[in-house]
């Protein structure tokens, strides 16, 4: 990864969500005696100038972010991915936002480059695709998408709305959008990162 970090882009790491699944905090969960959290952060720290994490009032993260990272709070209702994506756009005067959500442990600076970087083609939004999938949550909203966003149902699906904004995909390796939502996803990330580890030795 170059050292020269992309300008113009906010990176936002969202840790809105409650974590009932993975029994507490998710951005507080330990995975390999790190903040799970802070894995993401490590991605997005080394490709794009700023980042910041947006989450609810009260939730628990770790008590050093990284250095330069900001905290922006969203509100407390509702609770919905698209609520933090909005915080972001407001407060980012005037730039794209990348957004990342806290429970993607194997993203990777080359990944986050790759999305912050990419050609919208007219679109309001860049989405990674990962064997097909479409990633909201690893996304890129240009200032555009503020108002369609604004709009959108809080009880529905945040994907189905996303693509309902014809949004441009770009293709991304299907393991960093390998997503933690409960204990045993935890183990199984662990395994990886620790079999990734021996293999680079």
């Amino acid at each position: 990864m170059s050292e020269k970090r992309i300008e113009g882009v906010v990176a936002a790491v969202l840790a809105g969500g409650s974590g009932s699944r993975i029994g507490g905090a998710k951005a507080t969960a330990q995975l390999d005696g790190r903040a799970l959290i802070s894995y993401p952060l490590e991605a997005a720290l080394g490709a794009v100038e700023q980042v910041v994490v947006v989450a609810k009032s009260g939730v628990a993260l770790p008590e050093e972010l990284g250095f330069g990272v900001e905290l922006w709070t969203e509100p407390d209702e509702p609770r919905h991915p698209v609520i933090g994506v909005v915080e972001a756009l407001r407060r980012a005067e005037g730039r794209a936002v990348l957004i990342i959500a806290c429970d993607l442990p194997l993203l990777t600076s080359e990944t986050v480059a790759l999305v912050a970087s990419a050609d919208a083609e007219g679109s309001v939004a860049v989405l990674a695709s990962a064997a097909g999938r479409p990633q909201p949550l690893l996304a890129r909203y240009e200032p555009a998408a503020l108002a369609p966003l604004e709009e959108f149902d809080t009880d529905g699906p945040m994907t189905e709305q996303v693509m309902a904004l014809m949004p441009t995909l770009v293709d991304v390796p299907p393991e960093v959008s390998f997503n933690v939502n409960d204990l045993e996803q935890l183990k199984e990330v662990s395994r990886r990162l620790r079999s990734s580890s021996e293999q680079a030795e």
